[in-house]
């Protein structure tokens, strides 16, 4: 079942630009040009894009804050700008830059006075709440002032707030930017349980691909306002050739580089010593069995592909729909 649905969805700005020294003219800047996307219940789904491509631009218009300018979305059934205060009860929005707790009081009284806005019911709020302090580790600082916490710990209260009532789907607008490697891991790690236990439907954008390697099996990316590619990490890898790679360390230089089925040699390093294989439709165990029979092998390693490198080709690529 869907619980997104976008047609056509487009979103266009009038701006004033200089038209001479004392003139301005009014210009219209596409943001969002016409997407078609279906996101299913449960999904984690990464949607990402270079600054501008469009990306905050189509979860404001998810979430009721902006309007589109033409094309149809759903949220779980409503249409987020008309139905944007019964929605409001059904979804949850982490964005980096505005905050849902209140700046002078600590935690705790934040989540008690969210209780009563959403209207949720004791029992429910405390079970929610005592799962994320679980998995948050958020009792050392509940008690803090909002304005005392670190970004670490800011951000670990904001998606507590934000998970509080149960929502079906939550919109995540750069969730670890800034933080230090432990809030990263706190982070992730939260957001993969919630993930596997498949009742909320995730919906994430950043730029730190390391987030979407490790919690996202589906990737969006946009770029010009269109989606250049919808699918696995994997598909994006196939379609722009890359591929994982296997070093292999000899105790000599063979006479020449072997050739393995599905394994073709990448680069040959050490003066010889060191081969590079690319994994096309071989396994790392049949390189390696391949490579016993010709050569003694010191060591050997997996290179995995670099997400970043592929997606930055994908970015400096012509815009095209996909």
């Amino acid at each position: 079942m869907n619980v997104i649905e976008m047609d056509g969805l487009r979103k266009e700005f009038t701006v004033r630009v200089k038209a001479g020294r004392l003139r301005r003219e009014k210009r219209t800047v596409t943001a969002v040009a016409g997407v078609d996307l279906r996101v299913e219940r449960g999904e984690m789904l990464g949607y990402i894009g270079p600054n501008g491509a469009g990306k905050s631009t189509t979860l404001k218009m998810l979430t009721g804050v902006l309007t589109p300018s033409a094309g149809r979305a759903r949220v779980c059934g409503l249409r987020p700008v008309p139905d944007r205060t019964r929605l409001a009860l059904r979804i949850g929005v982490v964005f980096g830059q505005r905050s849902q707790l209140w700046w002078d009081l600590p935690l705790r009284d934040s989540f008690a006075l969210l209780r009563h806005v959403y209207r949720v019911p004791a029992g429910e709020h405390a079970a929610r709440l005592a799962r994320c302090r679980s998995l948050l580790d958020l009792d050392e600082f509940l008690d803090t002032p909002v304005r005392q916490l670190s970004l670490g710990q800011r951000m670990r209260g904001e998606l507590t707030a934000a998970l509080l009532h149960g929502p079906e789907v939550l919109f995540l607008d750069e969730p670890t930017i800034g933080l230090d490697v432990v809030s990263k891991q706190a982070v992730r790690g939260f957001l993969a349980e919630l993930g596997r236990a498949g009742d909320t439907t995730l919906v994430l954008t950043t730029h730190d691909l390391a987030d979407i390697e490790r919690l996202c099996r589906r990737l969006v990316v946009i770029d010009h306002g269109r989606v250049v590619h919808d699918g696995s990490i994997a598909a994006l890898h196939s379609r722009y050739g890359s591929r994982r790679m296997v070093v292999a360390e000899l105790d000599a230089a063979l006479p020449a580089p072997p050739v393995l089925p599905g394994a073709p040699v990448q680069r040959v390093e050490a003066d010889g010593r060191r081969l590079v294989f690319a994994l096309e439709s071989a396994s790392v165990a049949e390189v390696v069995a391949g490579l016993a029979g010709l050569a003694t092998l010191r060591d050997i390693s997996i290179v995995e592909p670099d997400i970043e490198e592929v997606v930055a080709r994908l970015y400096r690529a012509p815009a095209e729909v996909g």
